[in-house]
């Protein structure tokens, strides 16, 4: 039986220490756990983990993006250790004066950025999260206790073994990176009651897991959920640019949370856009969806039901629909979306500027796919997810947004009056 307390109570008191280390020992336990997943030993182990994570995910009949997002193979293991080398390149936040004055008493007031303490991070299907994670963590002088998925626990299991051993080697105390290694629900829920050692919890899934880490924790949540992502081809967009941003925005990898899920179309070019850009999405096995509007000219299409554009198909799904102009477009974004990345395709300065000024989501692009939310692609290294809430951070969760600030004043015997 898993102890969950006393592995968040070793983390706690852990985290005390790490908050104090040096950025070079914490760049060293970094630099030791990538080197270790460099070995053949470890290789071995994790290909053998991963094998047997996706044998029973497909007997349990998860879908193809499902086993995609649990899938290790070099390449993503390649960009783990990159991800790795990129957090330890980064700038220390902890100790950073964020801000400094001398009050009119004398006193030296200084704002010092400083970790949270432990971080403890619900999430589901993807390994490379636990990696990422602790990465974050360490670097930012957090102690992190991990809680994946029941789908990955034997990837899981190996990745955390290999970075615990790597921290020791490193002079490290391993407790600053816990392991819950028990998928259940009960298992979470007594993790998410440790208020006293857990400092904060960072969901990374579904909107269920999401509600459900909001229902029962006892301590603050940052939100990091689903993506229902969209994209507007304004009527003055480069129509050729506008179908390989579209594609590699829903294909490039649909699973993630951060793949277009909507095509919002203004009427004035629906007739000359929506042929070709179906015809290229087809040819990538991607079906699509459209209101009756969007069938009288694609007719093959299957109509959309309102529910579909609440959906976050993460897969070979589209929808599209038709609207006159930009105001439209955000209205229609803003009711529908879940604040996570949204795009704009236009020559127009004022639609932009009207698209980046009003949609309410995280990440807000201009002519680009929206499959660049992410940490590693914004030169933050890897991150913890993507917070789609407003406090305490919001957009990729990486080494700054894990962090919070004291006060340090120094006097020279003041006293109040």
């Amino acid at each position: 039986m898993i102890d969950v307390k006393d592995i968040c109570k070793r983390a706690k008191q852990a985290s005390y220490e790490l908050a104090a280390t040096s950025a070079e020992k914490k760049n060293a336990m970094l630099a030791a756990i990538a080197s270790a997943l460099t070995e053949d030993a470890n290789l071995a182990r994790l290909a053998e983990a991963n094998a047997a994570d996706v044998e029973a995910a497909r007997r349990n009949g998860r879908e193809e993006p499902f086993i995609d997002r649990l899938t290790l193979n070099d390449k993503r293991i390649a960009t783990m250790i990159e991800g790795l080398k990129q957090v330890q390149s980064l700038p220390d936040p902890v100790g950073e004066i964020v801000e400094s004055r001398v009050l009119p008493n004398g006193l030296d007031l200084k704002r010092v950025r400083v970790p949270l303490g432990v971080i403890g991070i619900i999430y589901e299907a993807r390994p490379n999260v636990t990696v990422d994670a602790a990465a974050l963590c360490l670097k930012s002088g957090n102690s992190v206790v991990l809680r994946g998925g029941k789908d990955a626990i034997n990837s899981n299991r190996v990745l955390y073994n290999i970075m615990r051993d790597a921290i020791a080697s490193a002079g490290g105390n391993g407790d600053v990176v816990g392991f819950i290694d028990d998928p259940s629900r009960e298992a979470s829920k007594v993790m998410l009651e440790q208020e006293a050692y857990v400092d904060v919890i960072i969901p990374r899934g579904g909107e269920g897991l999401k509600h459900f880490v909001l229902d029962n924790a006892a301590m603050p949540v940052i939100a990091s959920a689903g993506g229902n992502c969209h994209t507007y081809v304004e009527r003055t967009a480069d129509l050729e640019k506008a179908v390989p941003v579209i594609v590699n925005a829903k294909v490039q990898r649909p699973s993630t949370c951060n793949a277009l899920e909507h095509v919002i179309v203004d009427r004035a070019i629906a007739r000359e856009f929506l042929p070709a850009l179906y015809s290229a999405l087809k040819a990538e096995g991607v079906a699509v969806l459209g209101t009756e509007e969007v069938r009288e000219i694609l007719p093959e299409v299957e109509l959309a039901t309102e529910q579909d554009f609440y959906t976050e198909f993460s897969g070979y799904k589209i929808t599209f629909m038709l609207v006159d102009g930009v105001e439209e477009a955000v209205a229609f974004i803003n009711s529908h979306s879940t604040n996570h990345s949204d795009a704009i395709l236009s020559r127009d300065k004022d639609a932009v500027k009207y698209f980046t000024d009003r949609v309410d989501s995280a990440a807000v692009y201009v002519n680009a796919s929206t499959r660049f939310t992410d940490g590693f692609e914004f030169g933050l290294g890897a991150e913890m997810g993507i917070s789609t809430q407003k406090l305490h951070a919001r957009g990729p969760i990486a080494l700054k947004e894990l962090t919070s600030v004291k006060y340090v004043i120094v006097g020279d015997g003041q006293t109040r009056k």
